[in-house]
């Protein structure tokens, strides 16, 4: 079907396919466009889950007092992560989190796991990795849900309900675990001890020294006596000292240099008033960096490297003095500062035999926090590649090894069952990272990892070889790899070229291979071919931050894609997942044709081990078919039946003939580029 076809298809035959959900034959809307998904009223959304879950769940869901129990309640692992498949939602691509029901409506519960991405305050053009403080982001409130239900009056209730819902709905819910935050941001500004400062005066940095945030303490405290506080009622510390105590609470210090929550414009003026007040004096939290060396911060002194703000002062970019070919600055963002200094940074050396363990404990309860208050399932560990010590992976971990591991530790005191899934590419030793990434994922206790096969053309070389390194790394290693089909990242004019063919070959593997979790941005399923690049509306990269001008400008809201061929193709693929993932969802694989890392060939072929039932075959060649395929038998301690084809992403109509065997091999004449089949050994 294309775009128009599919559009009149919900229309006709919307009650029908709704009524199949609320009687629980199928787990999700097929052929319903997420965009239409969006714009369906709260009381029909309600209605529906009223229906398929019981009114009981739903009123106490609807109430943020309450907490509906994780589908994971009770397990005593994270082994269920290494096995899920997740999709990946930018809040800001839908608008609000009551929206996040609506579009998940439209996804299978197959694809059992939701990443929101950060869902905090964003700083510096609005990114939402940025954070600026540890409120939840009232941009994503929604007037219709107050409407409905006008208790949910503020954006941190719909948040606990949202989830609560998706609890209801049985699918687990994962939260960012950020190891920075925007550099001015409130948690910078309040906590100046937490991160590692400069002074500055125009091109040069004239003092990096080890605890220059205790002078950064006194001019914060020197500002508040300036301006007065923030918010009356509150007494103000007799000096800096008090003001900065452990004893003194974090809560307490934010209101009187910000004031209140609600306020979100004061907060905003006074933040400002705040960071002119250290401009003075050239005081700047040092930006976040990645890729060795990390370390060895100068002045940008190029011209384009300076800027002027609106208050006409003067900012300046930062570089690594020798850097390498994957160093980055990151100029809006600040780290936490987890250990001390050698020679008082002199050589800005980190000693990784001092930990800092105020800091630990602050960024790890306020994850924590977060988790307790809203029920998250599992955790995205943003940045998790980066491992700073030039000697690389150590021989032993203690517990501030590494900040998401010691997160992940924190929290399942409480929660056993809390997964850490990590942002990291896979690369080789000493590229994005010091040492071994594949080393340093066990030692930080990753339970899986996003890996890089978004990043390549489906059926390349390099996608075949990275495809068979990661089946080694799952079977040989304590951490998964995920089978990833996109993310947000790559949603962006830059990657145009990974997704103009393969598209249902990876969902149908992201989907079939079920001893491997996989991951899957939001808009992939509708998005279209762009052998030119689109309006920047249609991608979700450039919704990740809000920027007005320049190449990166977005003018509205996210505009979903219009391939109406692939949104169908894929439909009918999660359609047919749900009939037959119960039967095989427990078990491992045995591969038949595993990916060929020499690409000499493309065609993968995989069944179930111990008990085979169903036969996939998939086609990684995007731009011609394969012909003459010929597949090992299938082994197993009993006979198998002979395949017959059950399901294909490229043909609707299937005839059900047996494959032919010659005792040795299957054969199978011709597969479309990029097709996906299944051949049911079922009797």
């Amino acid at each position: 079907m294309d775009y128009p076809s599919l559009k009149s298809y919900w229309q006709h035959n919307a009650n029908m396919i709704t009524t199949a959900f609320q009687e629980g034959r199928t787990s999700f809307l097929p052929f319903l466009l997420p965009e239409l998904a969006l714009e369906m009223p709260a009381s029909k959304v309600l209605q529906m889950s009223i229906s398929r879950y019981g009114k009981g769940i739903i009123q106490d869901a609807l109430d943020p007092r309450q907490t509906i129990p994780s589908p994971l309640a009770g397990l005593r692992s994270t082994n269920w992560i290494k096995r899920t498949n997740m999709v990946g939602i930018n809040v800001r691509t839908v608008q609000n989190f009551w929206n996040v029901i609506k579009y998940m409506a439209t996804v299978p519960e197959a694809q059992q796991s939701v990443h929101l991405l950060p869902i905090w305050e964003p700083g510096v053009v609005a990114s939402l990795y940025g954070m600026a403080s540890w409120n939840i982001n009232p941009e994503f409130f929604s007037q219709e849900l107050y409407d409905a239900y006008p208790h949910l009056d503020t954006v941190e209730k719909q948040l606990k309900v949202v989830i609560n819902l998706l609890h209801a709905s049985g699918r687990t819910v994962g939260m960012d675990v950020i190891p920075h935050t925007d550099r001015y941001s409130e948690i910078v500004l309040g906590n100046p001890r937490h991160f590692e400062w400069l002074q500055r005066r125009d091109d040069k940095i004239t003092s990096h020294r080890a605890n220059l945030h205790k002078a950064v303490e006194k001019a914060v405290f020197g500002f508040l006596k300036e301006q007065g506080p923030a918010k009356d009622g509150i007494d103000l510390p007799a000096d800096v000292t008090e003001f900065f105590s452990e004893e003194y609470p974090e809560s307490a210090r934010i209101e009187l240099l910000f004031g209140s929550r609600e306020d979100y414009g004061r907060r905003g003026q006074r933040r400002g008033w705040l960071v002119q007040h250290l401009y003075k004096d050239g005081f700047e939290p040092v930006p976040a960096t990645m890729g060795p060396p990390y370390r060895g911060l100068e002045v940008d002194t190029r011209d384009e490297a300076k800027s002027v703000d609106g208050e006409g002062r003067i900012w300046r970019e930062y570089k690594i003095r020798e850097p390498q070919e994957m160093s980055r600055v990151f100029g809006p963002l600040a780290r936490y500062k987890l250990y001390e200094r050698l020679d008082d940074n002199k050589n800005w050396e980190i000693d990784f035999t001092k930990p800092r363990p105020a800091t630990w404990e602050y960024a790890c309860h306020h994850f924590h926090s977060i988790q307790q208050e809203y029920n998250f399932d599992f955790m995205r560990g943003d940045m998790s590649h980066v491992q700073m010590r030039p000697e690389g992976v150590p021989v032993q971990a203690d517990d501030y090894y590494d900040l998401h591991k010691a997160v992940r530790t924190y929290v399942r005191t409480v929660k056993p069952y809390f997964g850490y899934f990590a942002e990291t590419f896979l690369v080789g030793p000493g590229f994005i990272a010091y040492g071994n990434e594949v080393d340093h994922l066990e030692q930080a206790d990753a339970d899986s990892t996003l890996g890089d096969l978004q990043s390549m053309v489906v059926g390349s070389p390099k996608f075949m070889q990275n495809f068979r390194w990661y089946l080694d790394i799952l079977k040989g290693r304590d951490f998964a790899p995920n089978f990833t089909i996109m993310t947000g990242d790559k949603d962006d004019p830059r990657f145009d070229e990974f997704y103009l063919g393969g598209n249902e070959a990876r969902l149908f593997i992201a989907l079939f291979l079920t001893d491997m979790p996989s991951y899957m941005a939001l808009g992939f399923e509708c998005r279209d071919p762009h052998p030119t690049p689109a309006p920047n509306e249609h991608y979700s990269k450039l919704y990740v931050f809000r920027i007005s001008n320049g190449e990166k400008a977005t003018k509205g809201p996210y505009v979903f894609g219009k391939n109406g061929q692939l949104y169908h193709r894929l439909s009918r693929l999660r359609y047919a997942a749900e009939q037959l993932l119960p039967q095989i969802v427990s078990a491992d694989t045995q591969w038949l044709l595993p990916p060929d890392a020499t690409a000499a060939t493309r065609v993968v072929a995989w069944t179930q081990s111990p008990k085979p039932q169903y036969l996939f075959v998939a086609n990684l060649g995007v731009s011609e078919p394969a012909i003459n395929i010929k597949i090992p038998k299938i082994k197993g301690p009993e006979k198998v039946a002979s395949p017959r084809l059950h399901f294909s992403t490229h043909q609707e109509k299937v005839q059900l003939n047996a494959l032919l065997f010659n005792g040795k091999q299957y054969q199978i004449d011709r597969l479309e580029a990029g097709e996906g089949r299944v051949y049911s050994l079922i009797g």
